[in-house]
């Protein structure tokens, strides 16, 4: 015993062996196994899905070079293989219960899988894998798998190594006769499927571990553990997650008497005389992916679900339930296939038909998409801007879609409102490549130059205007000087697009110089500027770092603003203290100067306002919401504003945003319009922002004819700004373990959405009333999955929840002040959540095991100003029964 320590520690001192050395006429005996668990992240392995494959694995060296002892060929055979359930189970739920190894693997491939291996190690290192060429590639990836587990190196370092799981950087840690392998996964480069969200809120998380412990004895294995951790949890809600579990053993059992060396110059001779039908191949894992048998046709899975993508069930969750898995099995359907059911389809289905196909994102789905749509042909404008808004949403855009766009752009497109909408999707596309360092892409390049040069060139306003919805869908660095220009020169609707387009930048990309123009604009220090203009520049001197001066110089001018703008910006003033904003400290510093605060300045009247308050305050994610209202001194809404954030500590998401302008309707009343809004047209409309992604516009109507059309001939109903399928998580990562089989992740995540609006104006009754309605319904569904071809085991979770939001302001001007009421009302909110773990054979044979959770979120008015509820109160008290036209 003294001998052999003697023995081991001379190889790690001298480095005559420098990886593991076999002693001649041995046959090493070891007892191996396999195991993978799926389950929830916080579970017990006890209660996971898993299976278990264990065999016993002989060991011997048949060659070692004459020149250098560190260079050997091994011989690795599997004996015995049996596969079982990772738990025990009882018999009822044990699927392999009374089937013998070769009837669960398969005679062909158990006779493969127990092929010995040959594995010529040089310094520890595995210069070359030889095993038969072929094999099918899940029983080679087993044997890969455990071939992995004897490279080892006997000195503590770090080096970038080859193994089953790709070229990986390696850290080995040694001490005594211990030695440990970390192995990072993050950096492994071998060829597998992955992508993400766009946003990180609506991302999944991800983390990986591996770790490997020898124990030596006599510079040999003893036994070696090794364990790796896959964790995957959805970021707005952890709960929604799973982990994979994968763990090999081996364990020395015996060593006994074995055959003798092969005398060889080099490793070829050797495998020659064995068998020369042996090849050298790669150690890295090749792609494996067992097929579906019993998997519906494209068609055939459309029909089971076409009834529930019917319009009027675009706000269930079992729309974005079916949504998601027609997705999923587009994904996988060829061009023609695809086309098929488009050009079979029905007007009312063939809208969320667009959704899907769009949204699946394969070059296949593309092309039929695109074959489909013909831009020439004004007729199918609706599908087309599906189509246009399903790219707008794309969770992983691809360069060819951009360019793809690009080029029907610059084609012949019949309808203005499409190739407006192509114009103002490009620059959402843009900015979800640059984002993933794809700027300098050719497509991005090109779509890029041709905005930027367009609306230098562009002289009508409404080609100036969708230039300017492209830029603020972009949010280039480049773009912001231009944005300045119009801002500042530009007139009405063109000014407050540009200004509202600088808003959406990151405070970071804000320069001095934006910062001038933007207390420029406010202060009227150039030319005169409409309210709307005014106040998104204050917003944005506010909300990015101001200095002292420019707080002191917005609270000094409240008071010598038109009446309802000082009430606006003594609102919004407030509305930073209360919500404790970034600003707000510097705000506090300038109320210390009684010029700056006083009952004069904070006593002004008026009905505008601005509101911010939390939705929901969770451990993963919070949401805000906020209301601002301004109105004109005549009592007519001028502008009105909602916008719901979602954050978490380093990241957040605009999800929605829904914005009310109108002007020039003084006339309508009587009234005096207010200081620079003398001669603005007639115009009401509609704006919207979803997920990040700004929306075409919506015009109710535009000049007094239009107007007094529309009053006469009113319905009543609301008009749709959006309606249609979003995808909103897109995640799947696929992942080979060490221990052989393939895994992956997928969480996909949908919303069936419905947004409309309108206004509704009396002039009977002197009232008028805007009515935001917000219809949601989300589905999320994850699967993470074991791949072994022969079995399967995994889990699926899912949750679903709807909602409704109505955002309705009411002014009464027969009187002044005007009463003015606001109300955000959502209803109950019913939430399910369910898990299912499986196993199954191909057979069909399956084990289940289900939970499921309900609750409803009750329903809620959200609270607004003290000031607003005491209004409300009158409103309502007067019973103001109007029943006035919507325009």
């Amino acid at each position: 015993l003294v001998n052999s320590k003697m023995l081991f520690v001379f190889a790690f001192q001298t480095g005559h062996t420098t990886g593991p050395s076999l002693n001649n006429d041995k046959l090493y005996k070891f007892a191996y196994s396999a195991e993978v668990y799926v389950d929830q992240v916080k579970a017990s392995l006890q209660k996971s899905a898993g299976y278990r494959i264990s065999s016993g694995v002989d060991v011997n060296l048949l060659w070692r070079n004459p020149d250098n002892d560190d260079d050997q060929l091994v011989k690795i055979t599997m004996k015995d293989v049996q596969v079982e359930n990772v738990n025990e189970r009882p018999a009822d739920k044990n699927i392999f219960k009374g089937k013998s190894t070769e009837k669960i693997i398969g005679k062909e491939y158990l006779e493969a899988l127990q092929k010995p291996i040959m594995v010529e190690l040089v310094r520890g290192k595995i210069k070359t894998f030889y095993s038969y060429q072929n094999e099918p590639g899940f029983t080679q990836n087993i044997k890969r798998g455990l071939a992995s587990l004897f490279q080892l190196q006997l000195h503590s370092g770090s080096s970038r190594e080859v193994d089953i799981s790709g070229k990986c950087d390696t850290t080995y840690h040694v001490r005594q006769d211990q030695v440990t392998k970390i192995k990072d996964l993050d950096s492994c480069e071998i060829e597998k499927k992955r992508f993400t969200s766009h946003n990180r809120i609506l991302d999944v998380s991800t983390k990986a571990t591996s770790a490997t412990v020898y124990v030596l004895e006599d510079s040999f294995i003893k036994s070696i553990k090794a364990e790796e951790n896959f964790v995957f949890a959805l970021n707005y809600r952890r709960k929604t997650g799973a982990k994979i579990v994968s763990k090999q053993r081996l364990e020395l059992k015996s060593v006994q008497a074995g055959t003798g060396l092969i005398a060889a110059k080099q490793v070829s001779g050797v495998i020659k005389t064995l068998d020369p039908n042996y090849v050298a191949i790669p150690l890295e894992a090749e792609p494996v992916k067992s097929e579906c048998k019993k998997c519906p046709s494209l068609s055939e899975h459309w029909k089971n679900i076409r009834e529930q993508m019917h319009p009027d069930k675009l706000s269930k969750p079992d729309a974005a339930k079916s949504f998601l898995s027609f997705i999923q099995n587009i994904r996988k359907a060829t061009k023609e296939e695809i086309l098929k059911i488009i050009k079979s389809e029905n007007k009312e289905l063939l809208p969320q038909v667009v959704d899907a196909v769009t949204s699946a994102q394969t070059p296949e789905s593309l092309e039929a998409v695109l074959e489909f749509l013909d831009f020439k042909d004004a007729s199918t404008s609706l599908l087309q801007e599906r189509f246009l808004y399903a790219c707008g949403f794309a969770s992983h855009p691809s360069e060819t879609l951009l360019k793809s766009l690009t080029e029907k752009f610059k084609g012949d497109v019949a309808s203005q409102e499409i190739r407006e909408t192509l114009v103002i999707v490009m620059g959402a596309l843009i900015r979800k490549l640059c984002d993933r360092d794809g700027c300098k892409l050719p497509a991005v390049v090109e779509a890029k130059r041709l905005i930027l040069n367009r609306l230098e060139k562009a002289n009508k306003d409404d080609n100036v205007q969708m230039y300017l919805l492209a830029l603020k869908n972009a949010l280039l660095p480049e773009a912001i000087p231009v944005l300045l220009k119009y801002a500042e020169s530009g007139e009405g609707p063109i000014s407050s697009l540009a200004a509202t387009a600088l808003q959406r930048y990151d405070p970071s990309f804000l320069t001095k110089e934006v910062k001038e123009t933007m207390n420029r604009i406010y202060h009227q220090t150039r030319k005169i500027h409409e309210k709307t203009v005014r106040t998104t520049a204050a917003a944005i001197i506010l909300n990015s770092n101001p200095s002292y001066m420019e707080v002191k110089n917005i609270l000094l001018s409240i008071g010598e603003l038109p009446m309802e703008m000082n009430k606006y910006m003594l609102s919004m003033i407030q509305d930073i203290l209360r919500f404790e904003m970034p600003s707000s400290k510097t705000v506090r510093q300038v109320l210390k100067d009684m010029r700056a605060h006083n009952y004069d300045r904070f006593s002004k009247m008026g009905s505008s306002s601005a509101y911010t308050g939390y939705i929901t305050r969770g451990p993963d994610v919070s949401s805000t919401y906020s209301l601002d209202i301004l109105y004109s001194g005549s009592g007519i809404l001028r502008r009105s504003n909602m916008n719901i954030r979602v954050f978490d500590r380093s990241a957040d998401l605009h999800a929605i945003q829904v914005v009310l302008e109108a002007q020039g309707l003084e006339s309508i009343i009587a009234a005096t319009p207010d200081e620079g809004e003398e001669n603005l047209d007639s115009f009401a409309g509609m704006s919207a922002i979803l997920f990040g992604f700004q929306l075409r516009p919506v015009t109710f109507f535009q000049g007094y004819g239009d107007l007094m059309s529309k009053m006469l001939s009113a319905t009543g109903d609301p008009m749709n700004v959006v309606k249609g399928l979003v995808l909103l998580t897109d995640f799947l990562q696929e992942i080979q373990l060490q221990s052989g089989p393939t895994a992956s992740a997928e969480f996909m995540g949908g919303l069936a959405i419905d947004i409309s609006g309108g206004m509704e104006f009396s002039l009977w009754y002197r009232e008028s009333k805007t009515n935001v309605k917000n219809r949601v319904a989300m589905f999320v569904a994850g699967n993470t999955e074991v791949d072994s071809f022969f079995v399967k085991t995994g889990m699926e979770t899912t949750l679903e929840t709807e909602t409704a939001l109505d955002f309705i302001s009411t002014v009464q001007f027969s009187q002044y002040p005007f009463l003015v009421c606001m109300q955000m009302d959502r209803v109950d909110s019913p939430f399910r959540t369910h898990m299912t773990k499986y196993e199954s054979l191909p057979s069909g044979r399956r084990y289940t095991a289900r939970r499921g959770k309900a609750a409803t979120l009750a329903g809620n008015e959200y609270p607004l100003h003290q000031e607003n509820s005491n209004m409300c109160k009158k409103v309502f008290g007067a019973k103001s029964d109007s029943a006035g036209s919507w325009f």
